[in-house]
């Protein structure tokens, strides 16, 4: 029999079997004040997570189905709606052929400097977060390399990404037309085409190309064309803390890159190959160029196939002439 004390007190449910509760519905039946209070603040907790998480995700690239385009991913108007998935062609068929030629008549660069990067790797993982990079592998690295001579040494970091060379002898090797560079320089990898061979991966003197291990193709930098195709930074730029990177178009003469480029001493990754890379360096040293690893052997090898001989056009270009 029930006391006194327990009479009008809501029946509590037994362990294990509360009521079920669904969004938009009042609190469940039977809940004591206590577990009534926790109700409350889970569910602020809760909505208030979900918030956060929803920002996240409009802004960031949601996995859809390879080779389709979700036109869902975020609202419209934000810049953010033309994200793709898997495959250029998902991007490509949002936007007419952009993605796949380019703009005629610019060359897009990056310009970086050394002396103001800190290697704190923000570029890295925006680069992850933005372009649904694997776990372990990198479109970007800043890999951090000890200079000087004990015990007088320091460490100096080396942000690494794709080049996207004027003469990419990845191109020449690739038997499945698979990766091609635009008419503004971009070079990029086409999923549906790409058999996954890896001939160009060892043909890049630069070692900035990878074999996803979810896709089995070959990946890397595209300069983030789905961002910068209207209008937006690349994500390695837009979150560099000391603003070492920098990104823009070298047939502009009065883009700021461009001046920089022409005004101060800037240096190139392995020039000897004659790949003529457009990602450029201020403080650049010899030490940090001996250090780098790679396979001469293959991209040698590439470079003569293409037809790729060495020369004095970084000289040329500083000095305001064009290829």
């Amino acid at each position: 029999m029930k006391s006194e004390r327990d009479r009008g007190k809501p029946k509590e449910p037994a362990s294990g079997s509360e009521s079920r509760w669904t969004p938009g519905e009042g609190p469940p039946e039977g809940l004591s004040r206590r577990k009534l209070l926790s109700w409350l603040v889970g569910g602020v907790a809760a909505g208030v997570g979900t918030a956060k998480a929803g920002a996240l995700v409009s802004k960031n690239t949601r996995e859809v189905e390879p080779g389709r385009f979700s036109d869902d991913v975020a609202p419209a108007g934000t810049g953010y709606e033309f994200y793709h998935s898997k495959s250029v062609y998902a991007y490509t068929r949002k936007d007419g052929d952009l993605a796949f030629r380019g703009f005629k008549g610019k060359r897009r660069v990056m310009l970086i400097d050394l002396r103001k990067c800190i290697g704190c790797q923000a570029c890295t993982a925006a680069c992850k977060f933005e372009n649904n990079i694997p776990e372990g592998m990198f479109r970007t690295w800043v890999p951090d390399v000890e200079v000087g001579r004990y015990p007088f040494t320091k460490r100096a970091f080396l942000p690494r990404l794709c080049n996207h060379c004027e003469r990419p002898s990845c191109l020449s090797v690739c038997p499945a037309g698979a990766t091609w560079q635009r008419q503004d320089g971009i070079v990029v990898v086409d999923d549906d085409r790409c058999v996954g061979c890896g001939s160009c991966v060892e043909a890049c003197p630069y070692d900035a190309r990878f074999m996803n291990p979810v896709t089995h193709k070959a990946d890397k930098c595209d300069f983030c064309a789905q961002r910068t195709d209207q209008g937006l930074l690349p994500a390695c730029v837009e979150t560099c803390v000391g603003g070492a990177r920098q990104f823009g178009d070298i047939n502009d003469p009065n883009d700021p890159v461009t001046r920089q480029i022409r005004g101060e001493p800037v240096q190139v990754l392995k020039p000897e190959t004659g790949n003529e890379p457009r990602v450029f360096y201020i403080a650049l040293t010899d030490q940090l160029q001996n250090n780098l690893p790679g396979r001469p052997d293959l991209w040698s090898t590439g470079r003569e196939d293409a037809g790729l001989p060495a020369g004095d056009w970084l000289i040329r270009m500083a000095e305001g002439g064009r290829e």
